[in-house]
């Protein structure tokens, strides 16, 4: 059996090196636009898959072996993954990480067990913070695993399910501060439909926001003033979710007056499955200020599922970060709800998804801030709309303007010339000359 704790400290070595154990891209302190990359890039491991996921899939049991010398299922396993889990983040540089409640302990027979074991484990998890920058960066409940949650949490068809939701909900929340978490996000992860035959779909939305409104109230009232999340996904597990992808969350946040207490958390792989780019979603969350963490992985498009890969696609991380770093950054972080491929189940095989990450996103960062920096794609944007900048066009920006203002412009002028042209291959051209024109 092999341990996190055998791995070296990864250092930082530079572009040129060839040694698989080093950061090629990130440079924890270098300053991009003015603010060290660590600042930039708060990376965060994700308890579920870094410390529990085995590879485990349909159809075969999992092949890496997370026992970390202790019987899975006891609280000395659960300690035993945060000892490993700690050891891990500090050798990486990852000042954060994000967990389920179910991540850090076996359920127990009853409630009362399980936050007896909760208790323990964050009493056990705050201390192993002192004398270290490692930080929570968000909480959450998980639920959708255990087969209560066949028709969702909030989404419930069950009085005794929504309740049993709510008090799992409540200690998650409790633990998250307990550790000083700067977020509580909800990802609905069975809250959605597989057939709406027996689906009363507006009776299941308005519960999902009063549960969530509640958990804003209980936060608040126990002094937590860091930020909610809602993580947009399509489908998977149900057919269809409700937080389909950012326009639909944003939506929904602000139907039922929850906008004030909520950012989105967007997903990159979530984004993929909605039919979108991982850089679509960013913009639309941005642009209506809804843009507060992200979790950083890839899916394969070939397959129609979320295999929440390690981030490997500069392209994709260039225009992430083009997209965060136009927005004034994160409110969060970018946390790795990634795992390895089945095949890489060794220890070693872990430290080098999280450097192929956090390099892939170091780089994006990098080119990022000289596609910025170099000028031509936002002034070629700026150009584009600048017939907007005329008298006319500003009493339209300004609601000034009337439709029969408009009409009788367009009959004096004659036939409208066609705009001018979208030079979208030209934009590319910059994109590639930028990515590869040296470090």
């Amino acid at each position: 059996m092999s341990l996190l704790t055998d791995l070296p400290r990864i250092p930082y070595e530079g572009p040129q090196s060839k040694n698989p154990l080093a950061f090629k891209h990130y440079d924890a302190n270098r300053l991009v636009m003015g603010k060290p990359m660590k600042d930039h890039l708060k990376f965060s491991l994700a308890w579920w898959h870094a410390m529990s996921a085995t590879g485990l899939d349909m159809f075969g049991p999992g092949t890496a072996d997370k026992t970390f010398g202790e019987a899975p299922g006891t609280m000395e396993h659960a300690r035993a993954k945060v000892d490993q889990g700690f050891d891990f983040m500090q050798k990486l540089g990852i000042e954060y990480f994000c967990f389920h409640d179910v991540d850090l302990v076996p359920e127990g027979k009853s409630l009362e067990e399980t936050n007896r074991r909760l208790d323990d484990i964050t009493d056990y998890i705050k201390a192993k913070m002192q004398g270290t920058n490692i930080r929570c960066l968000w909480g959450t409940a998980n639920l959708f695993s255990h087969p209560r949650y066949m028709n969702g949490a909030g989404s419930s068809n069950s009085v005794d399910v929504y309740c049993h939701a709510a008090a799992q909900l409540k200690k998650a929340i409790e633990c998250t501060v307990k550790l000083g978490g700067t977020g509580y996000t909800f990802w609905g992860g069975r809250e959605g439909y597989e057939t709406l035959l027996n689906t009363d779909m507006k009776f299941e939305q308005e519960n999902i926001a009063k549960l969530m409104r509640m958990a804003v109230d209980y936060a608040r009232s126990i002094g937590f003033t860091g930020t909610f999340y809602i993580e947009p996904k399509p489908k998977e597990p149900m057919k269809h979710q409700y937080d389909f992808d950012a326009a639909t969350a944003i939506g929904f946040l602000r139907q039922y007056g929850l906008d004030k207490d909520f950012k989105l958390n967007i997903e990159a792989n979530h984004a993929t499955l909605a039919g979108h780019t991982f850089q679509h979603d960013l913009r639309v969350a941005a642009m209506n200020d809804m843009l507060g963490s992200v979790d950083a992985n890839q899916g394969d498009l070939l397959l129609g599922w979320d295999t929440d890969q390690f981030p490997a696609d500069v392209y994709e991380t260039t225009l992430a970060m083009y997209e965060i770093l136009k927005s004034g950054g994160l409110k969060g972080g970018l946390n790795f709800d990634a795992k390895n491929r089945r095949p890489s189940y060794t220890m070693k095989d872990m430290a080098e998804g999280f450097i192929l990450g956090m390099d892939a996103f170091a780089l994006g960062l990098k080119k990022a801030a000289a596609i910025i920096e170099d000028g031509r794609v936002d002034g070629f944007v700026k150009e584009r709309y600048a017939s907007f900048d005329s008298d006319l066009g500003r009493k339209i920006r300004k609601d000034e303007a009337t439709l029969g203002e408009l009409a009788e412009r367009a009959i004096k002028q004659g036939q409208a010339p066609l705009p001018g042209s979208g030079r979208q291959e030209y934009l590319e051209g910059v994109v590639n000359s930028v990515l590869f024109s040296g470090e």
